[in-house]
């Protein structure tokens, strides 16, 4: 146990690569009103109840501060939920706002479960994983057979900035990519979208400064979540119109971020 959380990674569990700790508490203040947060809890709901319809236990890898598990609980209240954080610092945050999900202190690079889950997500993590490819292998293993993968990535190399150093990112993502690596684990891609897709010229612009002129010590990587009000509400009043694209079966071809929903292979049939 670490600090109140059953521990399958303690050398982990205060300090590790890909993430700075102190950013729990920041993320915590501004996950609830921030328009990224919001339309992206909202898309991966979507596709949850779309793609996976009967999933009764599910797990989201790098939880966090428990945003996203706490909208799945909201609207599914008879689902088993489960979450995964390396940091324990991120489980208490998420212990508060799920009180009755089990939540684990777990490397994601070496998953204890086998067969257990109809759903994994991998909302925003496997970028800020060196070995990315283990941890989708090892999400492959924890899933029963025929199970779904969620996962969101930022998306395109060109965007990289300050905020992804200061974020702990180690890639940005392309469609092509992302999709070689889960299909060799064993995945069929079902669905893969961009999504942040009507901002992205702004975006673009947002993040012209290059890599090698920006220091990331002493930046805040929460600052662009935190708009006005009336910022913040067109904003997501923008997401909001191109997850109605989404919905209606249109797939964006670029965009900040991408959106992947995969299914594991079923269990070969046994012939007598």
């Amino acid at each position: 146990m670490v600090d109140g959380f059953t521990a399958f990674a303690p050398a982990h569990a205060a300090e590790g690569p890909g993430f700075r700790e102190e950013l729990f508490a920041a993320l915590a203040q501004v996950e609830a009103e921030s328009f990224w947060f919001r339309a992206r809890s909202e898309l991966v709901l979507w596709a949850l109840r779309t793609y996976f319809p009967d999933c009764q236990r599910f797990m989201e890898i790098g939880c966090g501060t428990g945003f996203v598990l706490a909208g799945i609980r909201s609207a599914n209240p008879e689902m088993e939920l489960c979450g995964s954080e390396v940091f324990s610092a991120g489980l208490a945050f998420a212990a508060k706002r799920v009180p009755d999900a089990r939540l684990y202190q777990m490397d994601a690079r070496s998953i204890p479960f086998t067969a257990e889950f109809d759903v994994i997500g991998a909302l925003d993590v496997l970028e800020h994983i060196d070995d990315d490819e283990r941890v989708i292998s090892e999400v492959a293993r924890a899933l029963r057979p025929g199970g779904g993968f969620l996962i969101t990535v930022p998306q395109h190399p060109s965007l990289w900035s300050v905020q992804d150093d200061a974020a702990g990112h180690v890639r940005r993502y392309t469609a092509r990519t992302l999709r070689r690596r889960i299909e060799a684990a064993g995945f069929e891609v079902v669905r893969a979208t961009s999504f942040v897709s009507l901002l992205l010229p702004a975006m673009m612009i947002a993040r012209r400064r290059p890599r090698a002129a920006c220091g990331f010590e002493g930046f805040d990587a929460t600052a662009e979540l935190r708009q006005p009000k009336w910022v913040n509400d067109v904003l997501l009043a923008v997401m909001r119109i191109e997850a109605s694209l989404i919905r209606r079966g249109i797939s964006l071809p670029a965009g900040g971020s991408l959106l992947m929903v995969a299914r594991k292979a079923s269990a070969p049939e046994v012939r007598p």
